[in-house]
């Protein structure tokens, strides 16, 4: 049995259909009401990753759990998140953190996810961390402009990144939670570099009309992201963003390496999520 947190999430809700497609049993974890989103034959259970106990009912009788941690891991008792599980008899767990943890180790924004990813590393229990880079589903911030004025505003247009698709995170850590890929980090990219005017583009193209591209100034994003994040995240983010390191934009091979083919482009994404843009 298998418990994905943040599972109403861009990859947990795809990890629970492969799951559940496996044969395995499932329970879903967030920390709402149960979303529509979660499958039919998936069990339940709300908790809340800052009260470590709330997490104890679903994880009674679980062999792996993907822990997806929120605000990087900011106020957060990692090990007794994992003291938790391992009391309840969970006998792996596969990270979700960041490739920035790897890449901008002495990152304020992401210094409490590098400590969660050491304490699960020096833990009892199996371990597998995926790093992922930059998620083509930030491109869904697109989404109310392009529907309202066929307009998608970003910084630093011509700086490209290796953006992964979520469903490739999904399958990655569905493989991992099943076993064999214990001790391993893998780093998690798509297949080539696009920027945010290429990917402005391909959703143009995905939708059948034409779509503006407005290049925003930092300052002017930064005031955006504000809104929803911390300032330190927003810090780190734009970091990446503008002035990627040369480990930031490269092609990493451990999604083939893992699922045997190469990861997808965000044309294919764009294609399968154009609803959202229409």
């Amino acid at each position: 049995m298998f418990v994905v947190t943040g599972a109403t999430g861009n990859v947990g809700r795809t990890l629970l259909s492969i799951l559940t497609r496996s044969g395995a049993a499932v329970t879903a974890v967030s920390r709402g009401r149960r979303p529509v989103a979660v499958p039919d034959g998936v069990r339940y259970h709300r908790a809340d990753l800052e009260n470590p106990e709330s997490l104890s009912p679903a994880l009674a009788g679980a062999d792996a759990m993907y822990l997806l941690v929120e605000g990087a891991g900011a106020n957060l008792d990692g090990p007794e998140i994992l003291k938790v599980a391992a009391m309840a008899g969970v006998k792996r767990i596969v990270l979700q953190s960041s490739q920035a943890v790897g890449t901008r180790p002495g990152s304020a924004s992401h210094a409490p996810l590098h400590a969660i990813e050491e304490q699960v590393r020096q833990s009892s229990l199996g371990w597998t961390i995926l790093r992922p880079g930059g998620f083509a589903s930030n491109a869904f911030a697109w989404a109310d402009s392009v529907r309202s004025g066929r307009m998608v505003a970003a910084p630093f247009g011509d700086v490209g990144l290796p953006v992964v698709d979520p469903d490739d995170i999904a399958e990655v850590a569905a493989m991992a939670l099943q076993g064999g890929h214990d001790g391993h980090t893998y780093e998690l990219t798509g297949p080539a570099l696009s920027t945010p005017r290429q990917r402005t583009a391909e959703l143009a193209a995905a939708l059948g009309e034409p779509i503006r591209f407005v290049e925003q100034s930092p300052d002017e994003a930064r005031r955006q992201m504000l809104a929803f994040m911390p300032p330190p995240v927003v810090d780190g983010t734009l970091a990446i963003l503008g002035a990627p390191t040369g480990r930031e934009q490269r092609i990493s091979p451990d999604v083939t390496q893992v699922l045997g083919r190469p990861p997808r482009p965000f044309a294919e994404w764009a294609a399968r999520t154009i609803a959202a843009f229409r």
